[in-house]
């Protein structure tokens, strides 16, 4: 399965990115760098720049269409930029239209409010979204991983980098299931 990975040019929290990303190569599917500009994201560790990723494709030039599903990485700048990009959101909107599976940790469900696909649906973040997620209409639950099946199509979301494992666990397994 191809799966995309978008994130914006800057702010994505590295392992959020790598740790997804990796376990989707293990699992023999095929990750796909998405982002709003060609040529490289650099990723971030808190606050601090990490490393640079190569994109492959750019949003606007490809469509949900082309996946399988969705992987949205956290860190607090990455979300905060895409959210502010319409073809970004777009993108976003349209796995969810095609009722394709979405999994997003930490700060990443900022892009799911602005692309108001939350409303109905049980999830989790970094904690400091519960009040924009509740305003989107979202019921939010403090918990390791949440995979949520009210809506269109399957959702798994994560709080933060400590949930890694699991989330990965639940992104694979959804996205397997959503394949056959």
């Amino acid at each position: 399965m191809r799966i995309a990975f978008l994130t914006a040019p800057e702010g994505v929290e590295q392992v959020e990115l790598t740790d997804p990303w990796q376990a989707a190569v293990d699992a023999g599917h095929e990750p796909v760098l998405v982002s709003t500009e060609s040529g490289e994201i650099q990723a971030f560790h808190h606050l601090d720049k990490a490393d640079t990723f190569r994109v492959d494709e750019v949003v606007g030039e490809v469509s949900a269409e082309s996946f399988g599903g969705l992987v949205l990485p956290g860190g607090v700048a990455n979300p905060d930029f895409l959210r502010t990009d319409g073809r970004a959101v777009a993108f976003v909107k349209d796995f969810f239209e095609q009722g394709r599976p979405v999994a997003a940790i930490c700060h990443a469900p900022w892009t799911l409010v602005e692309a108001d696909v939350v409303r109905g649906r049980v999830l989790t973040s970094w904690p400091s979204l519960a009040t924009d997620l509740r305003n989107a209409g979202a019921t939010w639950v403090d918990e390791q991983v949440k995979i949520c099946d009210h809506g269109p199509n399957k959702l798994v979301t994560s709080r933060k980098p400590d949930d890694l494992k699991a989330f990965c666990e639940a992104f694979l397994d959804v996205f397997t299931q959503e394949a056959s």
